[in-house]
């Protein structure tokens, strides 16, 4: 019986010994392995397999991407104003070895290294520059972070001034010089506004004035025509009754024509033409010999017409 023990013990101290000496290196992280004390390799994504005794895990190491936000650091401008500045760097660890063996206290040393470069960087800044200049301090600390931690298996992505806090005294005057900002534009776009206003009403008084002046011309207009309409009518009227009258004159001269008149009928017709005549202003009437003596028979038959006939 104890001869099948022992087997079996054995067998499953074994199988403990691989159990306990299978690793699986997860998804973006990679396992540094030592071998009797000195580096020996890196391990990646997937199972391996430790020498139990003669290897060790030295160092699980993140390949992602990590953020540190360091505490505000006390940075003096190049006029001499003392302001408290924190930053946020964004790094990923590209060599694991040199992460593990570069630099004791990885995390420690950049943020010591954070802020060395950035007293360097705002020292040679006045406060003018440094407030506006954000940009431009981001990119010279990271090219200078990224250089400094290469040694070290660290690879600067990014780096943010989170806050730039200046002394009180100079935050009580920026705010001062932001309101007198502030109140400026507000004026400056009241007085767009009122002008803009000014200039709408004096548009809707030139348009209402020329609407009036384009009223009054066609009411001008309609004025003028309906008076040459009134006096052309009129003409027309008066050449209608002209055209009469002298159509009932030639009508009349046809019917006299028609008749074969005696000399003695024209001639009374001359003598009531020169009465119609007579009856206007002239003040003076030649009458030819002919009409007088006729003028004067037909006088003599009017007397001769007109007395009553005498008593027998």
């Amino acid at each position: 019986m104890l001869k099948y023990i022992i087997p079996i013990v054995l067998i499953a101290l074994v199988l403990l010994i691989l159990a306990l000496n299978i690793k699986f290196v997860p998804q973006s992280r990679a396992f540094v392995i030592e071998r009797l004390g000195a580096f020996h390799t890196v391990w990646g994504v997937g199972p391996h397999f430790k020498i139990p005794v003669f290897e060790r895990v030295a160092k699980q190491v993140s390949l992602k991407e990590q953020v540190v936000d360091f505490a505000p650091q006390p940075v003096i401008t190049k006029d001499n104003v003392t302001m408290q500045i924190d930053t946020v760097l964004y790094f990923a660890i590209t060599d694991p070895k040199l992460y593990t063996y570069g630099v004791e206290h990885p995390m420690s040393a950049i943020e010591n290294l954070t802020a060395t470069t950035l007293r360097n960087i705002i020292g040679d800044l006045e406060l003018d520059q440094t407030l506006t200049s954000r940009d431009i301090i981001n990119s010279k600390m990271r090219a200078l972070l990224d250089e400094a931690t290469d040694p070290w298996g660290i690879k600067v992505n990014r780096v943010e001034l989170k806050n730039i806090i200046p002394p009180r005294e100079i935050q009580d005057a920026m705010e001062k010089q932001m309101k007198a900002e502030r109140e400026r534009r507000e004026s400056i776009l009241q007085a767009e506004g009122a002008k803009q206003s000014q200039i709408l009403v004096a548009e809707g008084e030139k348009q209402s004035a020329i609407l009036k002046a384009e009223a009054a011309k066609e009411a001008a207009i309609k004025r003028a025509e309906g008076e040459k309409e009134a006096r052309i009518m009129a003409a027309e009227a008066e050449a209608q009754a002209i055209l009469k009258v002298q159509q009932a004159t030639a009508d009349a001269l046809k019917m006299l024509n028609e008749a074969a008149p005696t000399e003695a009928v024209v001639k009374l017709k001359a003598l009531e033409a020169f009465q119609k005549a007579a009856d206007g202003k002239a003040t003076k009437l030649i009458i030819p010999s002919e009409i007088q003596g006729l003028a004067g028979l037909a006088a003599s038959a009017k007397e001769l017409l007109s007395d009553p006939p005498a008593e027998k």
